[in-house]
């Protein structure tokens, strides 16, 4: 039999691509489509145990048989995520089904394209609570379990968090409330074995992006900054950069929000 001995190495039991998850379980909310669903393929595929969410029963439902399909575990539960309850009993169910939490991905998020003085109160209300209650809520039921194994959270933000943005004035203070959610929370966590960060992508072609409708009279002037010079993103490109980011790999990083915007946030 062939045996080692400790060398000490800062890498040392650190688990790399193609097994960086095996025996490890990750809750991915958002997972019905789009990033969610491609993170969620991501993590299964590199042997995470995954539990998705998502207010869409059929999309997600098609999201399980895929990671089954690919020879994945996935575990499954449909909700409003942007009440408290709901995002307690899905970290529950996920600990429950699977015996522990690894990596909490908050993916889900709703944007609407408007004037803002023609914002209703339900629609401010609605994104409001989607895009900042679900993950202030899953953060607070994850992370007793996440310090418990040493796991990971992490925020989708978005450039237009980082950036204002005309015509999507809440869709803007939503995302920078993550920002700053993920900041703070790494603060508060610093002294503990715990790893917060979070992910800022510009457009990424999902339903979210391909089904945006922006009022006829907006002054296009005003929305090139944020347009980009090199198209729009994929799903998977951000699912690679979340695995990695959730990984042994990304050891050093806490507190990060990291662009990947093909360079919309570079000048």
């Amino acid at each position: 039999m062939r045996t080692t001995t400790s060398t000490g190495h800062r890498f040392e039991g650190r688990r790399f691509e193609g097994h960086r998850f095996e025996d490890r379980v990750a809750l991915v909310t958002g997972a019905g489509s789009g990033i969610g669903r491609a993170i969620a393929l991501r993590l299964a595929a590199e042997g995470a145990r995954v539990y998705g969410h998502d207010v869409a029963a059929e999309t997600l439902a098609e999201t399980v048989a895929l990671v089954e399909g690919a020879g994945g575990t996935m575990g499954s539960r449909v909700g409003d995520i942007s009440r408290r309850d709901e995002c307690r009993a899905l970290v529950d169910d996920c600990v429950a089904a699977f015996g522990r939490l690894d990596v909490a991905g908050n993916v889900a998020g709703i944007a609407r394209a408007e004037h803002f003085a023609d914002v209703s109160e339900a629609d401010y209300r609605r994104m409001m609570g989607v895009n900042v209650d679900g993950p202030t809520f899953v953060a607070q039921a994850a992370i007793p379990h996440l310090l418990a194994t040493g796991g990971t959270l992490i925020n989708i933000a978005s450039n237009a968090g980082l950036m204002g943005q005309a015509y999507t004035v809440v869709y803007c203070m939503t995302k920078g409330a993550i920002v700053q959610l993920t900041r703070a929370l790494a603060m508060e966590y610093v002294k503990s074995d715990i790893r917060i960060n979070a992910i800022a992508p510009a457009g990424v072609l999902t339903s979210l992006t391909t089904g945006f409708t922006i009022p006829p009279d907006v002054d296009g002037s005003l929305m090139v900054p944020y347009s980009g010079y090199r198209g729009m993103g994929s799903p998977e490109d951000i699912a690679g950069l979340f695995a990695w980011m959730a990984s042994d790999e990304a050891a050093n990083m806490h507190g990060s929000i990291v662009s990947s915007d093909r360079g919309v946030t570079a000048g």
